[in-house]
């Protein structure tokens, strides 16, 4: 019986994370399947170009599986039983049970409605596709009343500056505002700060600073000492947390939902269960937490496939790096940051900024997709046979075999 890999999620770490293993390991032994709520490939680095009315690529997961070998079942999943080993996944037809031998979880991230009131039912976001969307047939809304309306964004981590800075550039006719919590773009370097500033100021996006947001109506939203600010479109971006579906399925996880693993992605829990991007706590290098990016997804999934790899094949599970060295930003189409980091995390004094900064993260987002479109593509070539099967084969035919 061939060793059955399930992996849940087809964002960037999952789709790396299963197209790697299948071109490592041997489909006599083995068999991949990726379980995918969505039909396409969300680019979620975008999903704010997306909100604003631009068009984002998005390839059938179908045609980028296509040849591989790996399996896609186009379902939500809904439950995990690591103790029986089974994923339960609604579908179309009513969906069911899948089994497996591993499991690579790679569910991503949501929003995190940090319990503030009427998040839930009045604020937008642009953590997925379908919310993404919905932003923006509100803001077509806004920009059809001829008036200009309003629209307050709600963090200013990464995803809170872009989103802002997006919707000043694509809809001039909309007034943006972003809160932060403390200084605007605290964690960047002096040098990144004054140009994140200047981009503001360009762009004509207010800068409410140290402020806490305790409330979202339909209309406004209320901070802690009370002030309303008027707001015809909430976007909520004051961070995420990951699926709860691995706290109820009794894995072992933090207080924002991500598993805990081993420095080899492999859960401190359940051993056949391994888990990837933003869906993981995983201490980096310098001993601090990965941060939930794009650049995450890819340590952490290159290390759970060495680990698996070397597991399955009786080799040795080599140790990969786990980095956290810049932070790309957009500010809009023509302009961005690239703040690199130090050992410890902390900005360096230094940064890009500017045309070259948009044109970096560009390339970051272009290449991150060539390689989702591509999942198999790339060294090595040969494909490794299980611990078990390859013994059997060299007790049957007298030779060895890799």
């Amino acid at each position: 019986m061939k060793h059955r890999i399930v992996v849940l999620g087809a964002g960037y770490a999952g789709a790396y994370a299963a197209g790697n293993l299948a071109r490592r390991l041997s489909p006599l032994d083995t068999e991949i399947t990726v379980v995918n709520a969505e039909p396409d490939f969300v680019q979620r680095m975008r999903l704010h170009q997306l909100s604003v009315g631009q068009e984002i690529k998005a390839p059938r997961l179908a045609d980028v599986f296509a040849g591989t070998g790996i399996r896609l079942r186009l379902a939500r999943v809904t439950a995990i039983d690591p103790e029986r080993h089974v994923v339960t996944a609604a579908d179309a037809t009513g969906g069911g049970e899948i089994g497996y031998d591993t499991l690579v979880y790679a569910l991503g991230s949501h929003v995190a409605h940090r319990g503030v009131p009427g998040v839930a039912e009045h604020a937008f976001d642009v953590a997925a596709r379908p919310s993404a969307l919905r932003l923006r047939e509100h803001l077509d809304s806004l920009d059809k009343r001829g008036e200009a309306g309003s629209v307050l964004v709600v963090g200013d981590g990464l995803t809170g500056i872009e989103t802002a800075t997006e919707i000043a550039e694509s809809r001039p006719g909309l007034s943006v505002a972003l809160v932060a919590r403390g200084e605007l773009g605290a964690r960047l370097s002096g040098a990144a700060r004054g140009h994140l500033r200047r981009a503001c100021d360009r762009l004509g996006v207010t800068v409410v600073e140290h402020t806490t947001i305790e409330a979202v109506e339909a209309t406004r939203v209320l901070c802690a000492d009370g002030t309303p600010l008027a707001s015809d479109a909430t976007v909520w971006a004051a961070g995420f947390e990951a699926s709860p579906i691995a706290a109820a399925g009794g894995l072992e996880v933090t207080d924002n939902g991500q598993i805990v693993v081993d420095r080899t992605m492999r859960s401190v829990s359940h051993p056949n269960v391994y888990a990837i991007g933003d869906s993981v706590h995983a201490i980096g290098d310098n001993g601090r937490p990965l941060p939930m990016s794009c650049g995450s997804a890819g340590y952490t999934g290159r290390q759970a496939i060495d680990a698996i790899v070397g597991r399955l094949t009786g080799r040795k599970v080599a140790k990969t790096k786990l980095l956290y060295t810049y932070n790309a930003i957009s500010l809009g189409r023509r302009d961005g940051i690239l703040q690199t980091v130090d050992g410890q995390g902390q900005a360096k004094p230094k940064c890009v900024s500017g045309r070259k900064a948009a044109l970096i993260k560009t390339g970051i987002i272009k290449g991150a997709l060539w390689g989702t479109s591509h999942p198999t593509l790339g060294r090595p070539g040969r494909k490794r046979r299980l611990v078990a099967a390859a013994d059997a084969a060299r007790r049957g035919s007298g030779r060895a075999t890799a």
